[in-house]
């Protein structure tokens, strides 16, 4: 466990996981970020408890599978003292499972790790500010398993209403259409769809394709 000087920064962050090498790709992604500071790094869930205590980060990074105790088990004990922390989950491609169960611990969002430094930052950005993050690459059954499951972050009072033409974009987007193929499908400019897509990012708090395609499901707008 390593520790660092906690500084005068915007987002406080702690990494976690088992293999070095990872974590100093994470620190290299996150050095030149002015905003974002680095806590300290953990190589197991019991590490990573320890130094949430210690040090009262904003943010974790967090892989789900790790010795010793997993990220799931570790997002369970540090929110039962720390519900205010903000926890994304690191897993691989056939980890669905898994990330299910991260986010039904009360994780904020997740990342595949070969996601980019610009998605780690934006995933970092999105959870500070109280938003959900899915990571872009995310599968359609991955989609379907979240929106299936006892995690519901959609749940509001009132109602998301949408135009005619914005749930036929929805559709065709979790048909995984690109803006320029539905635009030629409904004899719209490409601008236009991108307008659309604009508002119903806007309206169901997405931030990319798959938070549309994951509220989609869950609201019943495509099967």
């Amino acid at each position: 466990m390593n520790r660092i000087a906690t500084p005068k920064a915007d987002i406080r962050v702690i990494i976690a996981d088992d293999h070095a090498i990872f974590r100093d790709g994470l620190k290299q992604a996150l050095a030149s970020e002015e905003n974002i500071f680095l806590l300290g790094e953990a190589a197991d869930g019991k590490e990573l408890i320890q130094l949430a205590i210690e040090s009262n980060p904003d943010v974790i990074l967090t892989d789900i599978r790790m010795p010793v105790m997993d990220g799931i088990s570790a997002t369970k004990k540090i929110l039962e003292t720390s519900p205010g922390v903000s926890i994304v989950g690191l897993s691989m491609f056939d980890d669905e499972a898994h990330i299910v169960d991260m986010l039904e611990a009360g994780a904020r969002g997740y990342l595949l790790k070969n996601a980019d430094k610009s998605e780690i930052i934006d995933a970092i950005n999105s959870v500070f500010h109280g938003e959900l993050y899915y990571c872009k690459h995310t599968s359609f059954t991955l989609a379907k398993m979240i929106s299936s499951s006892k995690f519901n972050p959609h749940k509001r009072k009132d109602k998301i209403e949408f135009t005619e033409r914005e749930i036929e974009i929805v559709q065709l987007i979790c048909e995984q259409l690109t803006n320029k193929e539905i635009a030629e499908k409904l004899y719209l400019s490409t601008r236009t769809v991108e307008g659309h897509r604009l508002k119903i990012q806007e309206k169901m708090h997405a931030k990319n394709t798959a938070g549309i395609v994951i509220c989609a499901l869950r609201l019943g707008l495509y099967n």
